[in-house]
């Protein structure tokens, strides 16, 4: 019969011939099914950490449109998933976010471009805004992000575009041009959209917290 064995089949034959041992304590079964859901849903690196930077402002709106009808810049739509570092998705988590506008200024008086959003029974988050621009007295564009969930630790961390033209279209070997980029993992790719007349980017942020 030159059928290929089902992952479970060849799990149990291992188990059978030695291969795969099991603590006393761990039924075979329990084990190979506990594999098998790993295999689906592997574990996950946490999201790196980068600094909180002075601008962080409590009881940001929750919203997902930052972008208004009429503001300047490219249009940008950030989107991802909350995890933990086991792979569970994290439904109802607090995700905090700021960024400056496409000149670089941050809004001190009131909350433009500011977010509180909740991860939702996917673990999904996502939200419209606009191109960040370069902050004076940093070097590449970012968004920050705080994200709290019960039984995890806090995640502080920024968001980096792979298109910024600090890096000169080679951010493995340029992103730490900017001292505060600590990890290349934090620099993710810019998809562009629609016609000519009306480009849209597209970043995609996965965030992995570490249990408390």
């Amino acid at each position: 019969m030159n059928a290929r064995l089902s992952r479970r089949d060849a799990l149990l034959r291992g188990a059978a011939i030695g291969v795969l041992k099991v603590a006393p304590l761990l039924g075979l079964g329990d084990a190979v099914s506990a594999l098998i859901a790993q295999d689906k849903d592997p574990a996950r690196k946490p999201t790196p950490w980068n600094e909180i930077g002075p601008f962080y402002k409590k009881l940001a709106p929750n919203q997902a449109k930052l972008r208004g009808p009429n503001d300047p810049g490219l249009p940008v739509t950030i989107a991802g998933r909350v995890f933990n570092t086991r792979g569970d998705v994290l439904r109802g988590a607090k995700i905090e976010i700021w960024q400056a506008d496409h000149l670089g200024l941050y809004d001190l008086d009131g909350y433009r471009y500011r977010a509180a959003l909740v991860s939702d029974s996917e673990g999904k988050y996502s939200f419209d805004s606009v191109m960040p621009g370069h902050y004076p007295a940093r070097v590449c564009q970012h968004v920050h992000y705080v994200v709290t969930a019960p039984g995890h630790r806090a995640l502080i961390t920024q968001l980096y575009f792979a298109t910024d033209p600090v890096f000169e279209g080679d951010p493995d070997g340029n992103y730490n041009r900017d001292p505060l980029v600590l990890s290349r993992e934090l620099v993710r790719p810019v998809t562009l959209s629609g016609d000519p007349k009306a480009v849209q980017a597209n970043v995609s942020f996965e965030l992995v917290l570490e249990r408390a």
